[in-house]
């Protein structure tokens, strides 16, 4: 548990003083690489200009996917396709990944000492965020001049932190080529702002941060109608896709993607985001204000870490992370917690070297990997916000920039234990890692991870742990500039020492 005492605080803002004079106008002006190359110092300050690259340069769940497999790629891990037999394609001393639907993320190396039965350090987490999707017909008769887009809210979005935003539009686009007859599916974002939902002016008495109607008040507008035109534009055949969509942003799309016929575009999944770059604040930048960090600050800090842990000879145990879609909207798709994928991909790669070792494989290796497995639930929690500091219990208050906290919740919204916490404090304890410890009132809702699912799925012990932000379901919150370099660290520790802290209990 964190003690934070006065020394330990002024230490941290001393520190990061000196950090900040470090990065000074460079931060703006040099481009980031998409990841940092592979670190073996444990200096946080290094990855606070990649993190925010990764998040302005991503905005929606299939460009993190893309820049997590170019990252794995780069790295020496190879692609699982899934329908592909993974019999002697898998094998200790290996670095693969497979992804599901491209919103979902499997990552896994395999010690050189592996041995069907040994277990697997998993580290899961979300990588969708909150956002508002084009509907299946996002065309809307103008109104008064003005040009609309049909979209639905995704989870908790087009609240009120959503108007009066610069909007743009991203996702995935799926074209046909008509002179090979193949289909694929091309990723797209626009990169100036397109949409806003506006507000109402206070003097006309209708309060705007209320439950207003998200069906008829939070329409975004994108454009002016053109006075000059006779006919309302059309475009694409009768009962085509793109005949349902407004036409001038078909044509952007297709522009961006550099199609000469927009008629390639058979569907899409497209999505409003907020358009502002990841930045930092604060008198000594201390802090990261952006879009999209719940949660793709774990994701990214979990994924880091996976990429510069270190393999030895005797590492006998799997080393996976999994970033899953869908948990903002309860995580029962395919690509989310609740599916199959991430018990899929464990099973057929044990089965694969079971297979290459000549040992027999079924429901006793698999209860012996699970057995001696452990789950690390990723996600943000709740830094203590100095304005309502009485809505947080005394002595569970997250700071920023301190560490991971380690989340309970009695009532089994969270997968922790007093084990589990145990492990994770030993873990914390061995590398130089501070733990803090969260726990949320009991006149308040707890929210829920990925963690439950998973826990109770496999049967692993499991605990919740994340990294504190302000303004969570914001479409901008705030976490602390260091925060992702201290989950780098944690999480790179928790795979690199789960096994030997695991042959310390009997």
């Amino acid at each position: 548990m964190t003690k934070h005492t006065p020394e330990f605080l002024r230490k941290r803002a001393s520190n990061l003083s000196l950090r900040s004079a470090s990065m000074s106008s460079s931060f703006y002006s040099t481009p980031a690489p998409p990841m940092p190359t592979l670190l073996r110092t444990d200096d946080p300050a290094s990855f606070t200009k990649p993190f925010c690259h990764f998040l302005t340069e991503n905005p929606t769940v299939f460009h993190a996917v893309q820049y997590f497999k170019d990252a794995l790629g780069d790295k020496g891990y190879s692609e699982m396709a899934p329908r592909d037999d993974w019999t002697g394609k898998i094998a200790p001393g290996g670095k693969y990944f497979v992804t599901r639907n491209g919103s979902s993320v499997v990552a896994f190396s395999v010690g050189k000492a592996y041995k069907p039965g040994n277990g697997v350090a998993i580290i899961a987490g979300h990588i969708d965020a909150l956002t508002a999707k084009l509907k299946p017909v996002s065309d809307k008769p103008s109104r008064y001049g003005y040009v609309q887009l049909g979209v639905a809210p995704y989870g908790g979005a087009l609240n009120a932190t959503w108007w009066d935003r610069d909007l743009s539009v991203g996702g995935r686009v799926v074209v046909r080529d008509e002179q090979t007859g193949k289909t694929g599916v091309r990723l797209v974002k626009l990169d100036w702002p397109i949409a806003k939902v506006p507000t109402l002016a206070p003097h006309f008495g209708v309060g705007m941060m209320g439950n207003n109607n998200k069906e008829t008040q939070a329409v975004p507008i994108i454009g002016l109608d053109n006075p000059d035109a006779t006919a309302a534009e059309t475009i694409g055949a009768a009962g085509s896709f793109i005949s349902t969509q407004p036409p001038r942003l078909v044509k952007l799309i297709a522009k961006e993607l550099g199609l000469k016929d927009p008629s390639a575009i058979v569907n899409w999944e497209l999505e409003l985001f907020d358009t502002n770059p990841a930045t930092l604040l604060g008198m000594d930048r201390e802090f990261i204000s952006a879009g999209r960090i719940d949660d793709k600050l774990c994701s990214w800090a979990a994924m880091q870490g996976l990429l510069c842990s270190e393999d030895k000879d005797d590492d006998g145990v799997i080393r996976m992370v999994v970033l899953f879609d869908d948990e903002e909207i309860g995580s029962l798709l395919r690509q989310g917690a609740r599916g199959n994928f991430l018990p899929s991909v464990i099973e057929r790669s044990v089965e694969a070297m079971c297979a290459a070792s000549g040992a027999s494989f079924g429901p006793g290796v698999l209860g012996r990997t699970y057995a001696s497995s452990f789950l690390v639930s990723a996600d943000v929690t709740h830094a203590v916000n100095p304005n309502f500091a009485g809505e947080y219990l005394e002595s569970h208050m997250p700071r920023l920039n301190v560490g991971v906290a380690i989340c309970a919740d009695s009532n089994g919204h969270m997968t922790t234990d007093s084990v589990s916490t145990a492990v994770l404090d030993r873990v914390a304890s061995l590398r130089g890692c501070t733990n803090q410890v969260f726990m949320i009132r009991n006149d308040s809702r707890s929210g829920g991870t990925v963690g439950p699912t998973i826990s109770s799925m496999l049967g692993v012990r499991s605990a919740d742990c994340g990294l504190p932000q302000l303004s969570m379901h914001s479409v901008r919150a705030t976490t602390g500039a260091l925060d992702p370099g201290l989950g780098v660290k944690f999480f790179r520790a928790f795979l690199e020492e789960f096994e030997r802290v695991d042959r310390e209990w009997h």
